[in-house]
C-alpha cells in the first residue's frame, strides 16, 4: 500500500477518530494521545488529578511481554515505515504508546493479548515459527491475510479485528508526535507572512487584486 495515499488518508478522516475521542474525553482524566512519550509532558497544563492518574499507570509494572514487544514493534513498522520523507513506528517510540495506553484504556487490554497470540498461532500453523521468528517476506504475506477487512477469509477475522486495532493505535501514536507532525506537514500556530492568493489560482477564477490591495493589503 501506498503510505502516503492510504494511511495518511484514513488517519487524518476516520481510521483513528475513535482512539482519540476516547483518549481526549476530559471527564475520563484521559492523558494518552497527545505524545507518544506521555511522560515528557512533566505536568505542564494538566490538572492535579491528571498528574496523579499519570503517576498511577507509570507505576504499574509492564503489560506486555518482551516477546509480545517485540512483535507489537515489527507490526508498527511494518504499518509505518521509515521513508525519505520520516522515521518508522519506532523512532516515533510508538510501541512505547501503544504499553501506556493499554494501562490508561484497559478495554484495549484483551483484544492486543489475544490478538497477539491469535498472530504466533497463525504462523505456527503456517511456518512453524512464532511471527517474530518468521522472515519478513512471511510477515508480510500473515499480515497481507489480515490487513484487508474486505479481501479476508472468515478463519481469519479475528486477526483482521486486531490489526484493524493495531493499525488504529499505531497511527494514533505516530501522528500525535513531532515526526508525525512532519509527516503531514502540519505546523499549527505557526507565524507566517501572508504573500495574498498565488497569481495561477487568481487566474484561474478570474480574479486579481487592485493595485490599491496591492499596496495596502499585501
Amino acid at each position: 500500500m501506498d503510505r502516503r495515499k492510504s494511511l495518511k488518508t484514513l488517519v487524518i478522516g476516520t481510521v483513528t477518530t475513535g482512539v482519540l475521542v476516547e483518549a481526549c474525553k476530559p471527564s475520563d482524566n484521559k492523558t494518552a494521545g497527545t505524545t507518544a512519550t506521555p511522560a515528557a509532558t512533566d505536568g505542564y497544563n494538566r490538572m492535579k488529578e491528571e498528574q496523579e492518574a499519570q503517576k498511577t499507570i507509570e507505576a504499574q509494572g509492564a503489560f506486555f511481554t518482551q516477546q509480545e514487544m517485540a512483535t507489537i514493534t515489527l507490526l508498527a513498522d511494518i504499518i509505518i515505515p521509515k521513508d525519505e520523507v520520516s522515521g518508522s513506528a519506532t523512532d516515533a517510540k510508538v510501541p512505547e504508546f501503544i504499553e501506556y495506553i493499554v494501562k490508561d484504556m484497559p478495554e484495549h487490554q484483551t483484544p492486543l493479548k489475544g490478538g497477539l497470540r491469535w498472530l504466533d498461532l497463525k504462523c505456527i500453523g503456517l511456518y512453524g515459527k512464532a511471527f517474530t521468528d518468521c522472515s519478513h517476506d512471511e510477515q508480510i504475506a500473515v499480515v497481507d491475510m489480515i490487513a484487508y477487512p474486505k479481501k479476508a477469509k472468515k478463519e481469519n477475522q479475528p486477526g483482521v479485528a486486531f490489526f484493524s486495532r493495531m493499525r488504529d493505535l499505531t497511527a494514533t501514536g505516530f501522528y500525535t508526535t513531532e515526526i508525525g507532525f512532519k509527516d503531514v506537514g502540519y505546523i499549527g500556530n505557526t507565524i507566517t507572512k501572508w504573500t495574498g492568493v498565488p497569481d495561477d489560482v487568481l487566474k484561474q477564477y478570474g480574479y486579481a487584486y487592485t493595485e490599491k490591495e496591492l499596496k495596502e493589503c499585501i
